[in-house]
Order: C-alpha cells, then sequence, then structure tokens
C-alpha cells in the first residue's frame, strides 16, 4: 500500500467519523424567536425576549436592569420593530426610510452605554445589503455614532455603531447599538416560513 493512498484513507475515514459524531458540548443551545411573516431566528438561550405591545420587541444579550422597550439606556439589547414603530421612526416622528438612522424622538437620547450622557448619532454611515435568510435582502445602515455630556462642550464620552437591517416588505427593522456578537449570523441564516 503506498503511503499516498493510505493518507487519503485516513483523511476520508476521519472526514466520516467527524461528520457521525454529536455537535461538540460547547455548542450554544438556541432558541427560535418568531417574528412578523414567517420570519424565526435562532438566537441563544440566554438571550432574554421581552415584548412591549405589537411592534417592539427588545432582546436582551447581556447586563440590563430593567427591560422597557426601545432606548433602555445602560441595557445590552437590540431590538426588533414592526410597522408602528418604523411609522415613528425618524427623528421628530416621522416614518423611519434608512435615509436618516432610527431615532424615534424629537429631543437628545440617553446613550446607550451610559444614562448620564446623551447621543449624537451620525453621519458618517456604511450602507449596502444583508441577507436575511433564504432569498431575503435587507437595507443594511450602520451610523457611527458618540455619546456627549448633556451639560454642555461636545467632548465625546463614548463611540458606538448604531446597525439596522430593514425589511421595507416585511416591515421589519432591527436595531443593534451594541455590536451584538452573532447577530449578523442570527440574521444572515433565519427562516422564512
Amino acid at each position: 500500500m503506498s503511503k499516498r493512498y493510505l493518507a487519503v484513507a485516513i483523511v476520508a475515514a476521519a472526514t466520516v467519523l467527524t461528520a457521525a459524531l454529536p455537535a461538540p458540548a460547547n455548542a450554544a443551545p438556541a432558541q427560535p424567536l418568531k417574528l412578523r411573516k414567517g420570519l424565526t431566528l435562532y438566537i441563544p438561550i440566554q438571550w432574554e425576549v421581552h415584548h412591549f405591545g405589537a411592534d417592539v420587541i427588545q432582546v436582551v444579550t447581556g447586563k440590563c436592569g430593567k427591560p422597557r422597550g426601545w432606548g433602555t439606556p445602560e441595557c445590552d439589547a437590540f431590538y426588533v420593530l414592526g410597522p408602528s414603530a418604523i411609522k415613528v421612526g425618524a427623528e421628530g416622528w416621522g416614518p423611519y426610510t434608512g435615509k436618516r438612522p432610527y431615532y424615534p424622538a424629537s429631543d437628545v437620547q440617553p446613550c446607550p452605554v451610559n444614562k448620564k450622557w446623551g447621543e449624537i448619532i451620525g453621519p458618517k454611515v456604511t450602507r449596502g445589503l444583508r441577507q436575511v435568510g433564504k432569498g431575503h435582502k435587507a437595507a443594511y445602515n450602520a451610523w457611527q455614532a458618540r455619546c456627549v455630556s448633556y451639560s454642555g462642550g461636545n467632548a465625546t464620552k463614548a463611540r458606538f455603531t448604531q446597525r439596522e437591517w430593514y425589511l421595507p416588505k416585511s416591515k421589519i427593522l432591527v436595531v443593534d447599538q451594541w455590536n451584538t456578537p452573532g447577530l449578523a449570523d442570527a440574521l444572515k441564516y433565519a427562516d422564512w416560513v
């Protein structure tokens, strides 16, 4: 038996054995998060899902005092928003279109990382399309943002990126201000029923 044949046989056997083994013990268990229009995300079981009315879901992914829906400061979370939240999602309560960041207010909102500071979102943005499950693309925007003191001055206290995935036909908007690890993949590998 030649060395080359033996090496190929070993690689083939290892491949078959690996495919037959169960998932690793450290693989995180997932829970389905069923959303509008048949969209299902598979998220880590440790993440807590909170519903606020029909169109605001806050998914807490880390430390959070008390989830209250959109704009809960110092709460490591992302949001899934539906038609009524999208309808008032532009600054000054206009409809969200993706041309400006999701900002359902007319005043300075608290910074996500520290409620003692205010947030300023934009104008720098990264735009594109991102896969959300098979056959669906979302308009993707990543807005650069910073936090400043409410008491005046323009000194930057912290920075964050507000990431948005918008599916206009399905009326679904996902907003993340915490760069949540695994969220982009959860969206990419989502199911539609």
